[in-house]
């Protein structure tokens, strides 16, 4: 073949190559977090402080590489789903997964964390920024179900007061329980025809309010919310001891249930309906 018919040959498969920056890997995207990997010790006293067990489906929002997500299904029987927008971490917490064998058992996917839908989760783990989950809290309170935990580590919520903290390897554990929205005014009456009526005011998981029985002032002098259970002690004119109702919060109405909480426990006979629609906050 000749010099010239060589070099026209050279010409058209130059014309024909992609161009070189189409052969290159995909750029990684801007990220709100650095990836910096939690110390493993970290990782399993996340998972005892949010109580995770075999019935519990974890999401990592920032999974980096998948380590608690795997722990998870690992070592506490869970199923997890790990999120990050790192392509190079999504593929490395998948060959983790593979290669602990809980592939069956865990999905990681490459999303943006606040595109995310994660109201599926029975408990969430973060390990972001300060700022990121002030981002987050709107979502988080009013996405998941009440009674899901949120843990994070070294990060706090501001003026969420965590439920419990822990401290490990020198780094602080978060724990929050996702609560329901019981402010508002409440009225039930129990077996024996006595009228009850609660107004409640409520700030995050704290609760406090007053009481009426039978039209007249009492005192209310316990309101505990934990995720969807209230526990109310409410303590009528003249009585020497408080009522303690515990209740549960389900579709819209606080359905007693008998907890056995004292030995003066009203039982789970009783059901509060809220006056009007609950207040906005």
């Amino acid at each position: 073949m000749s010099i010239a018919k060589s070099a026209g040959w050279c010409s058209l498969l130059l014309l024909l190559a992609p161009p070189i920056a189409a052969q290159q890997p995909a750029t990684v995207p801007d990220l709100d977090v650095p990836f910096v990997p939690t110390n493993q010790e970290v990782v399993r006293e996340m998972l005892r402080l949010g109580r995770v067990g075999p019935n519990d489906l974890v999401y990592d929002l920032g999974c980096g590489d998948g380590r608690i997500v795997i722990t998870a299904a690992k070592e506490f029987g869970a199923r997890g789903v790990g999120v990050d927008l790192n392509p190079e971490r999504v593929a490395e917490a998948k060959d983790n997964a593979k290669r602990a064998g809980v592939e069956d058992k865990v999905e990681f996917r490459q999303q943006d964390l606040f595109e995310t839908d994660f109201s599926a989760a029975t408990v969430v783990t973060m390990y972001l920024l300060p700022s990121v989950n002030m981002r987050l809290r709107p979502r988080l309170l009013s996405e998941l179900k009440p009674g899901t935990r949120v843990v994070s580590h070294a990060f706090d919520m501001e003026d969420w007061q965590p439920d419990q903290t822990a401290t490990v390897d020198g780094t602080t554990v978060y724990l929050w329980t996702i609560p329901a929205q019981v402010a508002g005014e409440w009225r039930w009456q129990t077996g024996e025809g006595r009228r009850y009526q609660v107004n409640l005011q409520q700030a995050f998981q704290q609760v406090s309010g007053e009481a009426l029985v039978d039209g007249r002032p009492a005192e209310l002098t316990e309101a505990k919310l934990e995720g969807d259970r209230l526990r109310l002690a409410i303590k009528p004119e003249g009585a020497a001891e408080p009522v303690v109702f515990a209740a549960r919060y389900q579709d819209g109405k606080l359905v007693g249930v008998a907890e056995g909480i004292r030995p003066d426990a009203a039982g789970g006979t009783w059901v509060a309906e809220r006056a009007g629609s609950p207040p906005q906050g």
